[in-house]
C-alpha cells in the first residue's frame, strides 16, 4: 500500500470497525469473522516479529564495524547516540511517572482488579530483580526465538553481531548475506502489515465493546504527555547539549536546521530528510563533508530519540489500560527494550510501531493493545520524527568538535 493512503486507510478501518460493532456488535457469526482475522493477524505478527528483531539489529550492529573502522569518530557518535536515546526514555519515564491524567479513568479490560499503582513496589530486591533481567537476557538463544523471550533475542542479536563485526574479514560475503536474509524478512513483514487495517478493523470491533468515551479522553490525555515531553527534549534538552559541549547557541542553532527539521515534520521520515540534512551541516553549521556522511546515515536509522521516548510513555499507558501490573524489573526491562528497539525499528509502514511491539510483548502486555495507539500514532509521528533529525545534526557538531 502507497504510505501515502496508510495513515488514512488506518483510520478509516478503525471508524468502519467502530460503527459495525456499534450496530451489529451482537451478530454471532460477525463476532466469530472478527475474532478470528484479529486473532489470524495477531498471530502472524507475532510469527514475524522475533525473526525481524534478531537479524535487523544483528545486521545493523554489524554495520558498525565500518564506525570502528573510522576509529574516534565512529567511538564519539556512537556514545552520543546512546547518550541522547538513554536521556530521551529516562526523561520519558520520569515524565509519566510524575503526569498521568488517564489513571483517573478506568481500564479497558475486563479484568476485575484494577491497579492502585503504576509500579508495584513489592516485587523484591534490586538484587533479585537484576538477576531477573540476567536471566532473561543471557538465555538460550534459540530458547528466547521459540518463546519469544524479546530481551534474549536483543541481547544475542548484539552480541553476535559484535563478534561478527569483530571476527570477520572485509571481504566476507557473510554480511551480504545476512542484509539479503534481513530484506527478506522485511519484505514477510511488509506482507503482514499491509493487511494491517483489516487487522485493525476486526480488533477495533473487538473493543468496541470495552471502549467508552472515558477511554478516548484517556487516549488525548496521553497523546499530550507524549507531545510535551518531546517537545521539552527537542527544545530543552537537545539544544542545551548542542551548547555545552560545541558552544553553539540555540537560535543559531533553530536558525541553521529549520529547513531539515520543517520537512522532517512534513514527511515524518529521517531518511526523506537526509538530502537537507547533508546540506544543513555543511553550509549551515560548517560540518565538513566527510563527517556529515557518517553521522547523518548512521543517525537516521539508530539515534531515534523521539521514538524512544514515545515508547517509553506509550508502555506504561497501555500498562494501565490493559491492566498490567509493572514491577521494577519490567521498568528496567523497559529502558533496555525501549532503546534496542528504537535504534532497530525497520524501515516499513508504521516502523516506530513495529519497534513499541517489541516493547510491549517484553513486559506482558496484550499486543491488541497497540491498536490505541494507531488512531494517534501518525500525528504524535512528526514532532518526534522531527526531533530524531535535530538529534542528527547536532550529532554531526559534536563529531565535527571532538573527532
Amino acid at each position: 500500500m502507497n504510505s501515502r493512503w496508510f495513515a488514512p486507510a488506518l483510520l478509516a478501518a478503525a471508524l468502519f470497525g467502530w460503527l459495525l460493532a456499534l450496530f451489529f456488535g451482537d451478530v454471532e457469526w460477525l463476532n466469530a469473522t472478527t475474532r478470528l482475522i484479529q486473532d489470524g493477524f495477531l498471530a502472524g505478527l507475532k510469527m514475524i516479529i522475533a525473526p525481524l528483531i534478531f537479524f535487523s539489529l544483528f545486521v545493523g550492529v554489524l554495520r558498525l564495524r565500518n564506525a570502528g573502522s573510522m576509529g574516534k569518530l565512529g567511538g564519539v557518535t556512537v556514545l552520543y547516540y546512546l547518550t541522547t536515546s538513554g536521556i530521551a526514555i529516562i526523561l520519558g519515564l520520569i515524565v509519566v511517572f510524575f503526569i498521568h491524567p488517564w489513571t483517573e479513568s478506568p481500564p479497558i479490560s475486563d479484568l476485575p482488579q484494577i491497579p492502585t499503582k503504576l509500579i508495584d513496589t513489592e516485587a523484591g530486591s534490586i538484587a533479585a530483580m537484576l538477576t531477573g533481567v540476567l536471566r532473561s537476557m543471557l538465555s538460550n538463544p534459540f530458547t528466547a526465538l521459540a518463546e519469544l523471550n524479546i530481551l534474549g533475542i536483543l541481547t544475542s542479536a548484539v552480541l553476535f553481531g559484535l563478534a561478527a563485526a569483530w571476527t570477520l574479514p572485509k571481504d566476507s560475503p557473510w554480511p551480504g548475506l545476512l542484509q539479503q536474509l534481513t530484506d527478506v524478512i522485511f519484505k514477510c513483514a511488509t506482507w503482514i502489515l499491509t493487511l494491517l487495517p483489516l487487522g485493525l478493523f476486526a480488533i477495533t470491533f473487538q473493543l468496541t465493546h470495552r471502549i467508552e468515551m472515558h477511554t478516548l479522553v484517556a487516549l488525548g490525555q496521553f497523546a499530550l504527555v507524549v507531545f510535551a515531553a518531546t517537545a521539552v527534549h527537542g527544545l530543552i534538552v537537545l539544544p542545551f547539549i548542542a551548547w555545552l559541549l560545541t558552544g553553539t547557541h540555540p537560535i543559531r542553532l533553530f536558525t541553521a536546521i529549520a529547513q531539515p527539521l520543517f520537512t522532517a515534520f512534513i514527511t515524518s521520515s529521517s531518511a526523506a530528510t537526509l538530502p537537507l540534512s547533508m546540506r544543513a551541516a555543511e553550509e549551515n553549521l560548517q560540518v565538513h563533508r566527510d563527517k556529515a556522511a557518517f553521522v547523518l546515515p548512521l543517525g537516521a536509522t539508530v539515534n531515534m530519540d523521539g521514538t524512544a521516548l514515545f515508547e517509553g510513555i506509550a508502555v506504561i499507558f497501555l500498562a494501565y489500560m490493559f491492566n498490567v501490573d509493572l514491577s521494577p524489573m519490567a521498568i528496567v526491562i523497559v529502558f533496555f527494550v525501549t532503546m534496542l528497539a528504537s535504534a532497530g525499528a525497520p524501515g516499513i509502514p508504521s516502523g516506530s510501531m513495529a519497534g513499541l511491539q517489541v516493547v510491549i510483548l517484553a513486559v506482558g502486555i496484550p499486543l491488541e493493545a497497540i491498536a490505541l495507539l494507531l488512531l494517534i500514532e501518525r500525528p504524535l509521528d512528526t514532532f518526534r520524527t522531527a526531533v530524531n533529525v535535530e538529534g542528527d545534526l547536532i550529532g554531526t557538531l559534536i563529531a565535527e568538535k571532538y573527532a
